[in-house]
């Protein structure tokens, strides 16, 4: 019986790229030649061109185009997520619709997928007509998150990939309202491929993924993925008493126990000065102990699964 592959494409305001991401699809499905059922998800984030009326004319004209439309601008993340929801497949591939991603590819994903991997990504190794700015900030943004991250992140990893039912099966537990949609399938473990492109440029339009939005993002992958921004001022706090608390001592053993041999003449005020420093860390350290505390309530408020289960054997 031949498997069915879901198709989900998150889509704003991109009516000129639609008619072409979908026939890209359909000859990628030809060439495979039967092999392969397959649905096309896309979804309207809220888009103020035409992209609507020219889902609706692709959904009557072939009924495996599907499309769900957002009362307004959601985000990528929240209608790729909505797709995965609504996908019925036995795999689901992600793929933007500006035809940066090459289609071509997909038999790829499939063939990995068909040899046990679970989820199959696509890793960007060259993107045509990008900046240099983009490039060190995509750079700094990859090495910063595994440096500090509780989830390691694949360094140019893409929403260009596959994942298999049992994946978007546990993916569909997550209840985050702010989420990077990559993050969360990396976290969730399971056996992973990788395929290696060169993103073509952007066929039709401008895109709407804004650096701005591509900041935010960044921000809310640190505070899902990483606890570090609230341990800091824990470890900032224990450096500064550290560092105070030997500067005091070296102060109170000089001046007062062997009568200021250096001849330094330590005023009232910069010992005023070390003790205040030394209670600065102090509050720091307990802000970290609270961030601890705070830490595990963001764990208990994001309702992750606790475990995740890649197969059974014998076991009811």
């Amino acid at each position: 019986m031949s498997k069915l592959i879901s198709i989900i494409i998150p889509a704003h305001n991109e009516s000129a790229n639609i008619p072409l991401i979908y026939k890209k699809i359909k000859e990628v499905f030809l060439l495979i030649k039967g092999s392969y059922k397959y649905e096309i998800i896309f979804i309207d984030d809220g888009s103020t061109d035409n992209s609507i009326e020219v889902l609706e004319q692709l959904a009557n004209h072939d009924k495996k185009v599907k499309y769900l439309e957002f009362s307004r601008n959601f985000g990528k993340e929240i209608a790729t997520s909505a797709g995965i929801h609504y996908s019925r497949g036995d795999a689901a591939i992600m793929i933007d619709a500006d035809l940066q991603h090459p289609a071509e590819l997909i038999p790829e994903f499939i063939k990995k997928w068909k040899r046990g991997a679970d989820i199959v990504i696509g890793v960007r190794v060259k993107n045509k007509g990008e900046g240099l700015l983009k490039k060190v900030c995509s750079w700094g943004f990859y090495k910063m998150m595994n440096l500090i991250s509780d989830t390691k992140i694949i360094p140019q990893g893409t929403d260009f990939r596959l994942i298999d039912k049992k994946v978007i099966n546990e993916f569909n537990r997550f209840t985050e309202r702010t989420r990077i949609t990559r993050g969360l399938l990396d976290w969730l473990g399971f056996k992973k491929d990788f395929i290696h492109f060169a993103a073509d440029e952007r066929k039709n339009g401008r895109a709407t993924y804004t650096g701005i939005k591509q900041a935010k993002l960044a921000l809310s992958a640190v505070i899902s993925q990483s606890l570090f921004p609230l341990r800091f001022s824990g470890y900032l706090g224990l450096f500064i008493s550290f560092f105070s608390g030997i500067l005091g001592l070296f102060i109170f053993i000089e001046k007062y126990i062997l009568d200021d041999p250096l001849n330094m003449h330590f005023s009232g005020l910069a010992i005023l000065a070390v003790i205040i420093l030394f209670l600065v860390g102090i509050i720091l350290i307990c802000l970290g102990l609270i961030a601890l505390y705070i830490g595990n309530i963001q764990k208990e408020v994001s309702n992750r699964p606790m475990y995740i289960i890649r197969g059974k054997k014998n076991i009811d």
